[in-house]
């Protein structure tokens, strides 16, 4: 197993702490909209939910946005599809063709290792203190039945559960069959990606932030949501597609 469990994080009591959905190598843009923030990378914390690479154009950019010390993330399927292919041929051979990974053939073999490196440190989830209660962050998903400190204690010791924590939207389907997303407890609240939405969705109390920031041409309105979550909570968001502001 590769990556942490969990890393923690004290209250930012300095500055600002914000969430962020699924970057895609859409750095570019994550950049104008910390600028539209007032981002100050001095006192404020910039927390992903994964998938920082694949299918937008900027996925080599990654190492340099986990360089900083205020960017912290969790492993996505798209991270956990870099470091899995690495034994695994047949895997490369799909993840380059049909998941995103074209950019992988331009990288040199040393930044490669680098990559893998990097990538095979980030955590399976975050969690941090704020003046609105304790907030987690995982790529995914929860199993229905666990609450968040059983899920913490047992992600170290089954596969199968870090699996599911970067790949499944069982929890997030349940709303397309008319049934309510049910909370996680034991926390206050979960941030999630992965599943792209036309708008961030704030259910029970769980924020997904996915709105597909990388799917500019599929669709009209792909986004970047990013929630400051301390020390009070506020939704933005910052469109990727052709309207979308450019250097």
């Amino acid at each position: 197993m590769s990556g942490r469990i969990i890393q923690r994080l004290e209250k930012n009591a300095l500055g600002r702490d914000f969430a962020v959905g699924d970057l895609h190598g859409m750095f570019s843009h994550l950049e104008r909209a910390l600028e539209a923030l007032d981002f100050d990378p001095e006192r404020d914390r910039l927390l992903s939910v994964g998938d920082l690479i694949d299918r937008g154009p900027e996925s080599h950019r990654a190492l340099e946005f986990l360089d900083r010390p205020w960017f912290f993330s969790v492993q996505g399927n798209h991270e956990r599809l870099l470091m899995d292919s690495a034994d695994d041929p047949d895997m490369a051979s799909t993840w380059v063709a049909l998941n995103g990974g074209e950019w992988w053939r331009d990288v040199a073999r040393e930044e490669q290792e680098q990559f893998r490196r990097r990538i095979g440190q980030l955590p399976y989830l975050l969690e941090v203190d704020t003046d609105m209660g304790r907030v987690g962050i995982v790529h995914a998903d929860i199993p229905l039945e666990l609450n968040w400190q059983d899920f913490t204690e047992k992600l170290g010791t089954d596969k199968r559960l870090r699996d599911y924590a970067v790949w499944s939207r069982k929890r997030i389907n349940r709303s397309g069959n008319g049934s309510k997303i049910p909370p996680v407890e034991g926390i206050d609240l979960v941030i999630m990606g992965h599943t792209p939405l036309q708008e961030a969705v704030h259910a029970a109390n769980i924020y997904y932030l996915d709105t597909g920031a990388a799917y500019t041409d599929v669709l009209a309105d792909a986004k970047l949501s990013i929630l400051q979550i301390q020390p009070v909570r506020m939704l933005s968001a910052f469109f990727t597609g052709a309207g979308a502001t450019s250097d």
